[in-house]
């Protein structure tokens, strides 16, 4: 598996997410329809610089080889990471079908991250001339 794909992609994700938090978190409550309060602002802005955070890690360790032994408390974070989100939202989704069409996205993506990060985790990094 090409752990630099994986990487990059999955740091975009979370970059482009942590920036749209922290910045347009008004935006994003009333695209979906929930009532913006200070307290709900300010908690989607915090996690908006988790998620920035966790991009910037993901990006910064994008040419390092992933898997097996190397860099395992990447691999294990971005796991249990989007395991757990992704169940999350699978089972949220499962539950309310009726959901908007963004939050299916976001849980396809996780669900995918998910299972790459446990591919990476269980696997050595392969070799680059193989």
């Amino acid at each position: 598996m090409n752990t630099k794909l994986i990487m990059t992609l999955s740091a975009i994700f979370l970059l482009s997410a942590g920036i749209s938090l922290t910045f347009f978190p008004d935006l994003i409550l009333d695209y979906l329809n929930l009532n913006p309060n200070q307290i709900v602002v300010f908690l989607l802005q915090l996690l908006g610089a988790l998620y920035f955070g966790y991009g910037m890690l993901n990006w910064m360790n994008k040419g390092r080889p992933i898997g097996g032994i190397y860099n395992r408390p990447v691999a294990i974070a971005n796991l249990s990471h989007f395991m757990i989100a992704g169940l999350a939202l699978l089972k949220g989704l499962t539950s309310n079908p009726e959901l908007q069409f963004t939050i299916w996205v976001i849980g396809i993506i996780y669900i995918f991250f998910g299972f790459a990060f446990g591919v990476i985790f269980f696997r050595h990094p392969l070799n680059a001339k193989s």
